[in-house]
């Protein structure tokens, strides 16, 4: 019976030891990596751990979305970039994405993906020139983009939703 325990113990002793070697082998890509793309649970880790000063969050915000934001994925390298997502209180899609990188080239919208661009304006808000595109997404449905320079940043924000709506959740966002 000794040596039935013996056995069991050094088989639990191995399995334990497994699992917490594989957890730390889990772990060292992202203490290797930590500055490229991957997710937090809130916008202040992002800025903790990143070391980014500000990220825009609209103060106005739509009784249709949910808060907090359903996936916040940030990185510093190659560039500076946040991206986070917003679902839709009834469907439960994503419904609102703002994105903050300083490349001009960085796209993180695809989720929200516009299919038919029907009109694309520069328009003068709270003494900042924005682009807003205004169109359709898939199963037409309004979709709407807004993106403005903001000292380093190229900030975007994208929503299945009209102009109108798009522009006052943007406003609240530009200081």
């Amino acid at each position: 019976m000794n040596k039935k325990f013996l056995s069991f113990f050094y088989f639990a002793l191995t399995v334990v030891i497994l699992i917490a070697a594989l957890k730390i082998f889990n772990y060292l890509p992202m203490m290797i990596q930590k500055d490229t793309m991957r997710r937090y649970h809130s916008i202040e880790d992002v800025k903790s751990q990143l070391n980014i000063k500000e990220i825009p969050v609209p103060s106005y915000f739509p009784q249709s979305l949910v808060w907090p934001p359903s996936e916040i994925f940030a990185q510093n390298k190659p560039f500076t970039a946040v991206v986070i997502e917003f679902r839709h209180a009834r469907t439960g899609d994503i419904a609102l994405i703002i994105t903050q990188a300083d490349s001009k080239d960085f796209k993180a919208d695809e989720k929200i993906k516009i299919v038919q661009i029907k009109e694309k304006i520069s328009y003068p808000l709270k003494g900042t020139t924005v682009a807003l595109e205004a169109g359709m997404c898939k199963n037409e449905e309004p979709c709407s983009r807004i993106a403005w320079d903001d000292g380093r940043y190229r900030i975007t924000v994208t929503a299945k939703t009209s102009p109108p709506e798009l522009l006052k959740i943007s406003e609240s966002m530009i200081r």
